[in-house]
């Protein structure tokens, strides 16, 4: 990698008729452009050049020529040129995004929320506060769905979640700037900054190239000081990209086709259920997309209102205000709902509700946190409900996991050992292998992107008696496994067949049972 020892202005190596769009925000990640401080342009010979304040790593140079199919040269330009080009270019892709996103499905993009931006990070005069919305700002860029501010004892380090994975970020020295980037973010969020003993919640809004992204904040008292873990609800990136349909979730062909089966039902209840992060939510979301003609009249009660569904009548959880979900859910009833999505069943009064209304000619959508789709019984059972009820009101249970996906520009055949495949009942002719040996597009990892896997639990009668009569659990799934159930963990298997992902996310998203 070649490297020139003097400093450009971009005017020494820019033509003059080339403005800002030569910032090629497509291409180049803004995380990396902000972490790097690097501008991508044209020189007048047409070759493609990196300008940045500092050199930098193979691995980052090799992610833009990949990118880009074409070599790259690094040179060092000026800091002050690269903070107006860097400014000035996102200014532009910015007022382009106006015209088309100040509205997105209806939404009024509110002019109280605070810009994150290249140029509005240059102009921070606080540190902390460059720091944390910088941080932001590259969550958002590397697509991550929740950011941890951990403190240490030493000072703080910042975790991104990528893909459901964990990645660190960086370390932030010094104990007094880790507590000032919690209070910062408490003063976003409105929180009291004097209460260090208790855990808070709370959220805040930014507006990110015209459209405002919603963060929700949790502050948890630790050894150290206080942790905070932000979560990101960019609801314009999936709506923009038109992703939320079950096809695009990543559903094999019959999933999807039993899904939209169950959706369709005049009533009942069908329940989604698996851990934190598990795209639950998302599915649901799909599922009410796909059904909706606007002949029924659809209500959904959330906390919070993570997508904006056109048509669709959508209340958030104000439990400060006291709406509930089992209150509000009252309400729904009397609004002449045909379909009622409730964001999540957590107490035995909500639940209860939500059986008496797929009891009473409703269609309920909802989720449950739960290990697998038989165990969704044995919640309701705990809360107390009348299990005959729950299961005439059940008409099935979908659990689901997400796995993530061999990076396809780097995946390489393999051949797993022995003990791996006689642990599966595998022999090597089964399928095409496949592992991702890390590159730029997955920053290393071997994974990009993540495809959803899941076991639909159908009830029939003959299922209903077994459960009302609690017969063992190894029956009850023995019945479903006869009608045409795959587990969770054979239909995850074929995607490791298919060179879809590998043995070891099939290792760490489900259970060997």
């Amino acid at each position: 990698m070649s490297a020139a020892l003097n400093s450009y202005s971009l005017a020494d190596v820019l033509p003059a008729d080339h403005g800002p769009w030569q910032l090629d925000f497509e291409h180049w990640p803004q995380a990396q452009a902000q972490r790097w401080r690097a501008v991508l342009a044209v020189g007048a010979n047409g070759r493609r050049m990196l300008l940045a304040e500092r050199e930098l790593d193979a691995l980052l140079l090799q992610s833009v020529e990949a990118r880009l199919q074409a070599p790259v040269r690094w040179l060092r330009c000026e800091p002050a040129a690269i903070t107006h080009w860097l400014g000035a270019g996102e200014a532009d892709f910015r007022a382009l995004s106006d015209v088309e996103e100040d509205s997105v499905d209806g939404e009024i993009v509110g002019a109280d929320a605070e810009e994150l931006s290249a140029l509005r990070l240059s102009e921070q005069a606080s540190p902390v506060v460059r720091l944390l919305n910088a941080t932001l700002y590259d969550a958002l860029q590397d697509g991550a769905s929740d950011v941890h501010i951990e403190c240490t004892a030493r000072g703080a380090a910042i975790r991104f979640r990528v893909d459901g994975v964990m990645a660190m970020v960086r370390s932030v020295d010094g104990a007094a700037t880790a507590e000032q980037l919690v209070s910062r973010l408490k003063v976003m969020s409105e929180l009291d900054i004097g209460e260090r003993r208790l855990p808070q919640d709370g959220r805040f809004k930014l507006r990110v190239q015209g459209r405002e992204v919603d963060f929700r904040l949790s502050i948890m008292p630790s050894v150290f000081g206080e942790d905070a873990v932000i979560r990101i609800l960019d609801r314009a990136r999936i709506e923009q990209t038109g992703s939320l349909t079950l096809d695009a979730l990543g559903f094999d062909g019959d999933e999807r086709a039993a899904i939209r089966h169950q959706a369709r039902q005049p009533h009942g209840m069908l329940l989604v259920t698996g851990p934190t992060g598990s795209g639950k939510t998302t599915t649901l979301y799909a599922t009410l997309a796909e059904i909706h003609t606007g002949t029924d009249k659809i209500i959904t009660i959330e906390d919070p209102v993570e997508y904006q569904l056109p048509g669709v009548v959508q209340i958030p959880v104000n439990e400060k205000k006291g709406l509930t979900f089992s209150r509000g859910l009252r309400s729904i009833l009397r609004h002449d709902p045909d379909r009622v999505m409730v964001g999540e069943i957590r107490d035995a009064e909500t639940a209860q509700i939500a059986v008496q209304a797929a009891l009473t000619g409703h269609l309920v959508f909802s989720t449950v946190h739960a290990n697998n789709a038989f165990d969704v019984i044995g919640r309701f059972m705990h809360m107390g409900l009348d299990l005959y009820n729950v299961v005439s009101a059940l008409n099935a249970v979908l659990a689901q996991r997400l796995v993530r996906l061999t990076c396809r520009h780097c995946a390489r055949p393999v051949l797993p050992d022995e003990l791996t495949l006689n642990r599966h009942g595998l022999k090597p002719e089964d399928g095409t292998f496949l592992k991702g040996e890390g590159c730029g597009h997955c920053r290393g990892t071997g994974y990009k992107g993540r495809r959803a896997v899941a076991e639909l639990l159908k009830l029939d009668d003959e299922l209903r008696d077994l459960i009302v009569a609690r017969a063992p659990m190894s029956q009850i799934k023995e019945a479903a496994r006869a009608r045409g159930m795959k587990p969770l963990r054979a239909l995850a298997l074929q995607a490791v067949c298919r060179g879809e992902t590998t043995f070891e996310e099939l290792e760490r998203v489900t259970l060997d049972e």
